[in-house]
């Protein structure tokens, strides 16, 4: 960002010396700033405003914006003729007192907003020997998101990682000290195995993760057809919700097409249901039902678990967040499969919705977009292209 500033301000800079340059050849006196329609700037620095993206703003010498980019009026940074954030005209006298080009990093709460605080990195320049000041300012609200999203994602994976690999190697070494013992060594031996499924589970939803999570659409969409994914979802995780008594239903996909990707779909899916099946109570029921409204197919899974609380509901679809650690963790959770849901229904131009209730079991709704005649007909093209290879 400073690279681009810095950048810019030179090239501002350049126009200016060109412009009084030119002003010097034909033995005219430069023109003297004056405080009209804002012609007074130098030619060429209106243009190079008017074309970044970033918040820029030019004063005169008596703190007056001669003119201001549409980016600085949107944040809030200049109303009317004014340069309203106290800190950035300090910084801007300063740079006029004594010509060093200045940079800082702020935080402000712009109206636009509202509560939240803006962050900007700054520099300041002046523009020749003008008293002219050229502000510079760089969002970086959604530079420090992505950040902090890193370092969560990056402690996070580290600490997912360590526990089943460390519960590894102890189980190896007891292991090895009870070799003489063949009852203990087959009790350790189904905890490794069981850790190493674990580890499998969390290094193929990482994968999975990461190849998905890009918010671009599909470039080749498929037909699908949901009868056949609802039937191998539920076939997947038929026999953990056999074991809890868990009745497995599907209902209206027969028939039901959408444009997408089948294996997607089906992740998608069995992680659901497979949620549903985890946090229920033995001897209830998980339902996977499809609905057809004017605009989308939406697909819902509906289950009589212990439900969300209401203060988890929006946060549940984050990468690694828990509500309940410790029995996510006992179910052989990673932590990731409603991330992946949700990355999946972007790549889909769709969404996942939640309604839950403590108590009273929760429902995740798969909501496409349906399919018109158009892209219909663009699948079935494919199919056949597809069939005749």
């Amino acid at each position: 960002m400073t690279g681009i500033i810095g950048l810019v301000a030179g090239v501002v800079v350049g126009v200016l010396a060109g412009s009084f340059f030119r002003a010097g050849a034909t033995e005219r006196p430069a023109p003297v700033p004056q405080r009209n329609d804002g012609t007074t700037l130098p030619p060429g620095i209106a243009e190079v405003l008017s074309a970044l993206p970033s918040s820029a703003v030019v004063l005169d010498s008596a703190d007056r914006v001669l003119r201001a980019s549409s980016a600085a009026r949107a944040f809030g940074i200049v109303r009317g003729e004014e340069l309203v954030i106290d800190e950035l005209l300090s910084l801007a006298r300063r740079v006029r007192r004594d010509g060093v080009i200045r940079e800082t990093e702020i935080e402000v709460a712009v109206r636009k907003f509202g509560p939240d605080a803006t962050s900007f990195a700054v520099r300041v320049a002046p523009l020749g020997g003008t008293g002219l000041v050229l502000v510079l300012a760089e969002d970086q609200t959604e530079h420090r998101r992505v950040e902090a999203v890193r370092r969560d994602f990056v402690a996070n994976i580290s600490h997912e990682l360590k526990t089943p690999v460390g519960a590894l190697s102890l189980l190896a070494e007891t292991v090895q000290d009870a070799s003489d013992d063949p009852e203990a060594v087959r009790r350790f031996t189904d905890r490794m195995q069981t850790e190493a499924s674990r580890l499998t589970a969390l290094i193929q939803d990482l994968i999975t993760l990461s190849r998905i999570q890009g918010a671009e659409p599909m470039a080749e969409p498929t037909r699908v057809d949901l009868g056949g994914v609802v039937e191998e979802a539920l076939d997947a995780v038929r026999m953990p919700a056999d074991a809890k008594g868990i009745e497995l239903v599907g209902s209206g996909a027969e028939g039901i097409t959408v444009l997408g990707d089948e294996g997607l779909l089906g992740t998608a899916l069995r992680n659901l249901i497979a949620n549903a099946v985890s946090y229920s109570p033995k001897n209830t029921r998980v339902a996977v039902s499809v609905a057809l409204t004017r605009s989308t197919v939406d697909i819902s899974v509906a289950d009589q678990g212990i439900g969300i609380p209401q203060q988890d509901l929006e946060r549940i679809f984050e990468r690694f967040y828990r509500v309940d650690a410790a029995r996510s963790r006992a179910t052989g959770g990673t932590g990731l499969g409603l991330a992946i849901v949700k990355h999946i229904m972007t790549h889909h131009r769709g969404e996942v919705t939640v309604w839950s209730k403590e108590g009273s079991g929760s429902t995740f709704t798969l909501r496409l977009p349906r399919p018109d005649d158009r892209g219909l007909d663009a699948a079935r093209n494919t199919d056949r292209q597809e069939a005749a290879q």
